[in-house]
């Protein structure tokens, strides 16, 4: 029988586009929040890009992580809809894997977590990580989003005044946790000041 827990489980599906700095963000922040206990799942590209957009490790990854899980293992416990979480994010979101979530092709872990989410109805937010689009990406976007995946892409703001990448991160973090309904603080529009 499953243990109950207080915390908020968060999935988070960290897949092989570029940006891995964002969920690395994302995982600082959530670690700070002891109500939170974050179940991560981090694909086999994920990992090349964390070589080679960062200077972390594996090793580094794991230490803000509660519960990883291969991204292979379809029998994990975010597999299934019994296993209580508050919602997941996908960030970075490679257009294979959203192409993937949008036709209900469950071949790894992330996309799996990511059809059991929208099946119970729980909270998913996808950052997809990809530019130009083309229609095709447009339209697995579009239909996720009318099955009620919010879709929150790395765009920056400019009103908040960023003066460093970091800030530019923080941004997009505040959006993500907002999103998950998540308190925190950050640089937020004040009527147009």
């Amino acid at each position: 029988m499953e243990k109950l827990t207080n915390k908020k489980r968060i999935v988070i599906g960290i897949s092989g586009a570029s940006g891995t700095v964002y969920a690395i963000d994302l995982l600082k922040k959530l670690k700070t929040i002891p109500e939170v206990e974050t179940h991560v799942i981090v694909s086999q590209w994920a990992k090349e890009n964390l070589k080679l957009e960062t200077d972390l490790t594996m090793k580094d990854l794991s230490e803000l992580i509660d519960v990883e899980y291969s991204n292979k293992d379809l029998g994990a416990a975010v597999a299934s809809g019994s296993f209580l979480t508050e919602g997941m994010i996908i960030v970075p979101a490679s257009m294979k894997t959203v192409a993937g979530i949008s036709i209900g092709f469950g071949e790894s872990l992330i996309s799996r977590a990511a059809d059991v989410t929208m099946k119970e109805q729980r909270k998913l937010v996808i950052v997809p990580r990809e530019t130009p689009l083309n229609a095709i990406h447009l339209e697995n976007l579009t239909k996720l989003a009318r099955l009620g995946v919010q879709i929150i892409p790395p765009i920056p703001a400019f009103y908040n005044h960023p003066e460093t990448i970091d800030d530019l991160l923080h941004h997009q973090t505040m959006k993500l946790l907002d999103a998950l309904g998540i308190e925190n603080e950050g640089r937020r529009w004040k009527d147009g000041k």
